[in-house]
């Protein structure tokens, strides 16, 4: 988890112009999260490992499939952040930008409150879909992480 939320820093890095645009570094790090996401997210949590001392909750084994759910759109999100670096070597492009009035989010796996399901993430601005992926990681977080002091 921790090596997502550095990849989330630095691509919100990228975005905010904090940190110069790399396409490479900004590849990285949404490969980063994609690896860690879908499969490789729920395996990283085993029914034997939720509870103390981790900050996972119990949740994470009675809600299984939610939690499946959200990792498997996490992962079709940095996929396709992913694959916008591969279209922007020289920096960020406009295309790329969300638009004025653009929502920065949705509902629960990224669809619109009382709209219909989500669109491809394949055809949305890459600002767009960090946003919904920074919604997955705090709906997530919401429902199956403990909060630590």
């Amino acid at each position: 988890m921790k090596a997502m939320a550095s990849a989330a820093k630095t691509i919100s890095g990228i975005f905010d112009g904090k940190l110069a645009y790399d396409a490479a570094a900004f590849k990285a790090a949404a490969e980063t999260i994609r690896r860690r996401s879908g499969s490789a997210m729920v395996d990283a949590f085993p029914a034997d490992t939720l509870g103390e001392p981790s900050a996972a909750k119990t949740e994470i084994e009675q809600s299984r499939e939610e939690f499946a759910a959200l990792a498997r759109h996490l992962e079709s999100l940095a996929t396709a952040l992913s694959d916008a670096a591969n279209d922007a070597p020289d920096g960020i492009t406009e295309a790329m930008r969300m638009k004025p009035g653009m929502a920065m989010g949705g509902g629960l796996l990224g669809k619109r409150v009382g709209g219909a399901a989500e669109a491809d993430p394949s055809k949305m601005p890459a600002e767009h879909v960090f946003h919904l992926i920074l919604q997955d990681c705090t709906n997530c977080h919401g429902k199956f992480r403990e909060k630590r002091r």
